[in-house]
């Protein structure tokens, strides 16, 4: 899209590009996996142009143009538009318009011009299907409580530890999963994420374990994940990422894989039945340990008789 001109509050010209992002969202053999292009460190992107018949037309071109592609369902995530998003002309405010769209497996195989890679590789912190990762205890902790207390008041370091103990779970304090976004952004003003230190002068020390991506796209991957993580628990979003058929327990199994927890097997279970929002296909697969399990579907008139929720997340006490 041509750069639009207008005028500040101070009279003077302002440039702003209009950018369309998607995050693709795919579980695979790895577990829940991004669709991403220039070797795996930037997700799927480009300008909105004015032969594009509206912003989703857009997306959906860029994105096929770029991976072969063909998004299914999306929904629009969040417009990043703050001040020190300045495109490469360093004379225009970059906008970005980013988008969540959910694929199945079967359709994540393609072409070597776009990878599909985990996104526990970019967030090695959020994955706490086998418990806290030692990470969080043995790195995140102290370098978190050294920058709380380099604040140069006490008021401000109190400030900084209580926002890391909430994130991350310090001081006894229950894990969210879904503050995907929050614990980045704490790690990016820590400057513990390498993104936070490019183009200044000063340097990240030692920056976390987790690959890294261009611009603020991992900003906007961890915007996309904490919006799934959510939305699982109150809209059947899940069955976009799920095979045709499928067992009861490969749907507990996606759901606590993108969620990077356990959830109590009898619970999940009972409330997936009392949402009706899966039916017998009448057949069985031999693909499990011991007997044959049964095969479902998602009943997709459930959507049609009422407003229904989602997944749940009874979890797990183990």
């Amino acid at each position: 899209m041509p750069a639009t001109t207008k005028k500040s509050a101070s009279g003077k010209a302002q440039d702003a590009s209009v950018d369309l992002i998607a995050v693709v969202v795919a579980v695979t053999d790895q577990g829940p996996s991004v669709l991403t292009v220039g070797g795996a460190n930037a997700l799927p992107s480009g300008p909105f142009e004015l032969g594009h018949r509206s912003l989703q037309f857009g997306l959906r071109a860029w994105v096929e143009h770029q991976t072969g592609h063909q998004l299914g369902y999306i929904e629009q995530l969040y417009t990043f538009a703050d001040r020190d998003r300045i495109g490469e002309q360093r004379q225009q405010r970059v906008i970005s318009i980013s988008y969540l769209a959910l694929t199945r497996a079967e359709h994540a195989a393609g072409p070597s011009m776009r990878a599909w890679r985990s996104w526990y590789d970019y967030f090695p912190w959020e994955d706490h299907r086998s418990g806290a990762p030692p990470m969080v205890s043995d790195i995140l902790q102290s370098r978190l409580l050294t920058w709380a207390d380099e604040a140069g008041h006490d008021p401000l370091r109190r400030e900084r530890r209580q926002r890391a103990a909430i994130a991350f779970g310090f001081d006894g304090r229950d894990w969210n999963e879904e503050l995907v976004l929050q614990r980045y952004e704490l790690l990016y003003e820590a400057a513990l994420v390498e993104e936070a230190t490019r183009g200044s002068e000063r340097s990240a020390s030692l920056p976390l374990p987790g690959a890294t991506m261009i611009a603020d796209h991992r900003r906007i991957l961890a915007t996309g994940i904490a919006r799934l993580r959510s939305k699982i628990k109150y809209r059947p979003v899940v069955f976009e990422l799920m095979p045709p058929v499928f067992t009861f327990l490969q749907l507990q199994r996606t759901v606590e894989a993108l969620s990077g927890r356990l959830v109590h097997k009898p619970n999940f279970r009972r409330l997936i039945e009392q949402q009706e929002l899966v039916e017998e296909t009448g057949e069985t697969t031999a693909d499990t340990v011991g007997r044959p399990a049964k095969l479902f579907r998602f009943r997709h008139a459930v959507l049609d008789e009422r407003v229904v929720a989602g997944t749940k997340l009874p979890l797990s006490r183990a």
